[in-house]
């Protein structure tokens, strides 16, 4: 066991409220036990945060999240790359501790991306990994900018058929202001995944809650832009998807309420046979929260399938 997995695991008991206790498992303390380094930069006028695992002049690892989130939510998964990679995870402007934007879009987030791996010392073509709204942001730099990546997962971002992006668009509603709680328990007691599913890892969870928030004056509040989405387009996903010049996969949960049939038969025609369709069994859309070792696992594959000869990618380990 690690010296520090103990201590680790304390010190997150001490951190859970006191009317419940939440297991925490030692590959998780481990994990987010794992130094990282917060950076910042500045790209189109926006002060961009994000944080590295691993050193410099290694193989390089991106990690997107999805709408509303954070670079937290790969705390725990980025660790497991640290020994063979440079890993990073941004933080998008108008969510974690990034800055905010009068407007967002796809091309500037795209941008984001190749800026901060401009900035964190990657070795050779970095294999940028998306969530969610976080797939749509990765599939877009691979659309603009595929001759410099060494690959894009799209995770759970559904590629859907017309009249369902449609019904969906016809769905869409603005994002309510965004309530101050008095305590960070208050705050903590209304913590929810978009969309809603069952999640059995209540110390991922509590985690990821207690690094979506900030204090403010009169308490606690979410981090994202309220005005976040007021605008925001698409685009043709699927030309983006044609547009993709580096190797392609997506990955879903076999559980994710984002990937009726529907969507995975509209998916697996739009691909065809240029990149592999993967489903995480026991899954829901929030795919890594729920099954965060299987995740590692396809993502260990890929990296290896997918190497870049001018960085030298070693075989992934099994674990810590």
């Amino acid at each position: 066991m690690p010296q520090r997995i103990t201590e680790i695991a304390e010190e997150n008991e001490k951190l859970v409220s006191t009317d419940r206790t939440i297991v925490v498992p030692e590959w998780f303390a481990h994990a987010i036990g794992t130094s990282s380094e917060d950076r910042f930069i500045e790209v189109e006028g926006s002060r961009i945060h994000y944080l590295r695992w691993g050193q410099p002049g290694r193989p390089g690892l991106f990690f997107v999240h999805g709408g509303f989130a954070h670079a937290h939510w790969w705390d725990f998964i980025a660790p497991f790359f640290a020994e063979d990679h440079c890993v990073a995870a941004i933080d998008l402007s108008g969510m974690g501790d990034s800055g905010q934007r009068p407007k967002y879009t796809g091309e500037l987030y795209a941008k984001e991306i190749m800026d901060v791996c401009s900035d964190a010392g990657f070795v050779g073509r970095p294999v940028v990994v998306g969530h969610s709204f976080g797939g749509f942001v990765a599939l877009k730099a691979g659309s603009l900018y595929g001759t410099k990546l060494g690959g894009v997962v799209v995770a759970d971002f559904p590629f859907r058929p017309p009249d369902l992006q449609q019904e969906q668009d016809s769905r869409r509603r603005l994002v309510r202001p965004k309530n101050t709680y008095p305590t960070l328990e208050a705050a903590l007691a209304r913590f929810r995944l978009m969309p809603a599913q069952p999640c059995e890892n209540e110390f991922i969870l509590d985690h990821i809650a207690r690094c979506s928030l900030a204090k403010v004056d009169g308490g606690w509040s979410w981090k994202f832009d309220d005005n976040l989405f007021d605008g925001f387009e698409l685009g043709n996903v699927a030309e983006d998807l044609e547009k993709v010049t580096c190797p392609l996969a997506v990955v879903y949960g076999e559980k994710s309420a984002l990937f009726p049939r529907e969507v995975i038969e509209h998916t697996a025609k739009l691909i065809g046979n240029r990149a592999p369709l993967i489903s995480i069994p026991e899954a829901h859309h929030h795919l890594f929260l729920d099954q965060p070792l299987a995740f590692v696992k396809v993502l260990r594959k890929l990296l290896v399938d997918w190497s870049d000869p001018a960085a030298a990618v070693p075989a992934g380990r099994e674990g810590f």
